[in-house]
């Protein structure tokens, strides 16, 4: 150990612990090539002429446990259908997490309906039973769950929730291709689920999502809502209800079916490399990984997040940040803002169109939220990796472990990041 101790950073212009590149994202061949071209030489490239997204959408859903999937344009309008479908109505609150995406709490926005935010765990970065019962009101129709990073939420304890005060539940999975809970898929745990296929996720087509269920009249009204109204067996112009044109494309279900072949054993590598390299970080001081409980029987790893304790390595995040980019291990720092410091929230003429709570609360006012665990994670702790990080080999976690123990012996000993 006295040999990582004792080496110059190479923040500080020593030699990195890697220099070799990691796997690029996407990962892609001639069999996707072929599939896509396949796919415009067929002539049908809208989903309702063609054969790909309805393959697409029945492989998928099967492989997390539903029985129906819709696919859409994107992993955004994907939770505003599933609102709509569950009946979410104007001024209604709904519970989300403030330490993810944007599109969690702005498609309820879009829904017009109230974001409700409830804090994170520090440990697994993922909303909890009692952080959701903590905000509930009279008023709380629906939550949305996030798998943060892959990991599942504890959804035992979000279903039993829901039943008892008649909650409508959303799985919000965009990280979380292929992870499971308890040995159940996610995404088919609730009510509807929320897959996205944006460039970075870990199933791809460069735009996309997917809602699935195993709910049948649920999954009738998303059909319905993502095709402009209509209904299975209606007529081209007969409109049910409000709705528009999200349909997924025939060339991004082709491309889905290829790279779906690869989705499986992507998952099990991530997971395998993913925990080894947690099991790695458990002893180091001043750096922890996202807590991985047993009701995670397998974590898709979109990320790897970790938490830095400033107090406890005499560093901040950005700099451990930026130290473990100089070694080779490119990192960032997370989501930096919680959603309700976001400027939309801060200024609720931002809005637009999207008016309800002027009727509903008139009172409401996002200044006033202060939840100090997700504060604690965007301002001074949360870090990750990207998962691309996880698709090498033993080498590649040893480097990245490597690279975590040369900074952090480096910082205890020195007291801080300075040369």
């Amino acid at each position: 150990m006295t040999r990582i101790i004792t080496e110059k950073l190479a923040i500080h212009g020593g030699p990195p612990v890697r220099t070799q590149p990691f796997p690029t994202w996407p990962i892609f061949d001639q069999s996707d090539e072929q599939a896509v071209l396949d796919a415009i030489r067929s002539g049908h490239w809208g989903k309702l002429q063609g054969k790909q997204v309805a393959a697409f959408e029945k492989t998928f859903a099967e492989y997390h446990q539903a029985r129906f999937g819709i696919g859409v344009v994107n992993g955004t309008v994907s939770l505003k259908i599933a609102l709509l479908a569950g009946g979410i109505q104007a001024g209604d609150e709904v519970i989300v997490p403030p330490y993810t995406f944007f599109a969690t709490a702005g498609a309820v926005i879009e829904a017009n309906a109230i974001p409700v935010f409830a804090d994170i765990d520090p440990e697994t970065l993922n909303i909890t039973p009692e952080s959701i019962e903590a905000v509930l009101t009279p008023r709380t129709r629906a939550v949305i769950p996030v798998h943060l990073a892959g990991l599942p939420v504890d959804m035992d304890g979000v279903m039993q929730l829901a039943k008892k005060h008649n909650l409508f539940v959303i799985e919000d999975a965009a990280h979380a291709h292929g992870s499971e809970y308890k040995g159940r898929r996610v995404g088919g745990i609730g009510d509807i689920g929320s897959f996205s296929f944006q460039s970075s996720k870990n199933l791809a087509s460069g735009e996309g999502g997917i809602l699935i269920s195993n709910d049948e009249k649920l999954a009738e009204l998303c059909y319905s809502i993502h095709n402009c109204g209509r209904i299975q067996g209606g007529a081209w112009y007969e409109h049910h209800r409000i709705g528009a044109n999200f349909r997924l494309s025939e060339l991004q279900g082709a491309l889905l079916n290829s790279q779906f072949q690869r989705l499986d054993d992507q998952v099990e590598l991530r997971n395998r490399n993913g925990r080894n390299l947690a099991r790695r970080l458990e002893s180091l001081e001043g750096v922890s990984p996202q807590k991985i409980g047993d009701d995670c029987t397998r974590h898709s790893f979109h990320l790897f997040s970790f938490m830095v304790d400033p107090d406890r390595l005499g560093l901040s995040r950005d700099e451990f940040v930026d130290a473990l980019t100089a070694e080779g291990i490119p990192a960032a720092a997370g989501y930096k803002i919680p959603l309700y410091r976001q400027p939309l929230f801060q200024r609720l003429k931002n809005f637009g169109p999207y008016s309800s709570y002027k009727q509903s609360l008139p009172d409401l006012d996002y200044n006033k939220i202060t939840l100090p665990n997700c504060e604690a994670v965007c301002y001074h702790r949360g870090a990750w990796l990207e998962h691309r990080l996880l698709l090498g080999n033993e080498q590649d976690i040893d480097d990245i472990a490597r690279a975590f123990e040369k900074i952090v012996h480096y910082a205890r000993n020195t007291g801080s990041i300075e040369p």
